[in-house]
C-alpha cells in the first residue's frame, strides 16, 4: 500500500528534475528507506504514467542495470538532463524536493 503513495509522489516530479531513492522514501515515510523506494520503482506498473526514470541514486548516480539504465539515461536526456558516466552532471540544480505544507497554529 505504501508503494501507491510513492508512485503518487513520483508523478509530481517535474520534467527535467530528479529525486533520490532516499529522498522519495523520506518524503512519503516509506518503511525500509531507500531500498524500499528502489523496490517500488522496480515494481512500478508500465503504462500508468509513473516517471520512474526521475528517481536516481544518491549524488545523481544511475544505479540500474542494462538495458534499463540505457532507457533511464535516454529518458532523462530527452528532458534536458545531462548524464555522463552514469551520473547526472548538474545534479544539485536538477534535484527536486516536494514543498512541505506548513501546519496552522
Amino acid at each position: 500500500m505504501h508503494w501507491k503513495i510513492a508512485y503518487a509522489q513520483v508523478k509530481k516530479i517535474p520534467r527535467g528534475r530528479v529525486m533520490t531513492y532516499g529522498q522519495l522514501a523520506a518524503a512519503v515515510k516509506l518503511p525500509g528507506g531507500a531500498r524500499s523506494a528502489g523496490r517500488a520503482m522496480a515494481a512500478s506498473p508500465s503504462g500508468k504514467g509513473i516517471p520512474w526514470h526521475r528517481v536516481v541514486g544518491a549524488g545523481g548516480r544511475l544505479l540500474l542495470r542494462e538495458p534499463n539504465v540505457w532507457m533511464q539515461r535516454r529518458l532523462l536526456e530527452s528532458e534536458g538532463v545531462r548524464v555522463a558516466e552514469r551520473r547526472i552532471l548538474d545534479f544539485k540544480m536538477r534535484q527536486w524536493l516536494p514543498v512541505r505544507k506548513k501546519r496552522k497554529a
